[in-house]
């Protein structure tokens, strides 16, 4: 995908630096449970379909628009699987550039379409089990296992974080 003109912007202004960007990834399934990924033109590894929000556009819109621009299918949302963030999901581009994304995964249903890959941003576009090992993207290689479970229940990372007990607040 062509970087945006919003993020040309920030760009100009920060060089090569770490930018923090919403963004979405479609999980959709076939009748065996295979989860489908495509192949990213920079790099080769492979990840689910997904990418930034755009602004003025909801999540929703997101990943719908995403999914179609990068497979070729038209998606219904069917439900909001997780959301995820922190240092796994730092992506290093080939020119130098670095985002961090804070991604809300949507569990997809294919409403129509012929699966393709667009042949500019993806290169191919499969489904993939739990006995295959594709080069997958590194933000994907923990998560791969988890989707490929499809919990009922909505998934994230649980908090670590908590107040420094040493900073002299009370209550």
């Amino acid at each position: 995908m062509p970087m945006s003109e919003y993020v040309k912007t920030l760009r100009r202004a920060m060089g090569h630096e770490r930018l923090l960007l919403p963004s979405v990834s479609a999980l959709i399934y076939d009748d065996l449970g295979r989860l489908l990924l495509v192949r990213q033109s920079d790099g080769g590894a492979w990840s689910t379909p997904g990418g930034a929000i755009e602004f003025d556009e909801t999540p929703a819109d997101a990943v719908v628009r995403e999914t179609w621009e990068e497979t070729g299918l038209s998606v219904s949302v069917a439900r909001i699987f997780g959301i995820y963030g922190g240092p796994n999901f730092v992506v290093r581009y080939d020119n130098g550039d670095e985002a961090q994304y804070v991604m809300i995964a949507f569990e997809c249903a294919v409403l129509g379409g012929n699966m393709q890959c667009d042949g500019a941003e993806t290169t191919d576009v499969r489904f993939w089990g739990a006995t295959e090992t594709p080069n997958l993207a590194p933000w994907l290689r923990s998560m791969f296992p988890i989707y490929l479970k499809r919990s009922e229940n909505t998934f994230f990372e649980p908090a670590i974080w908590s107040p420094d007990t040493n900073c002299g607040r009370s209550g």
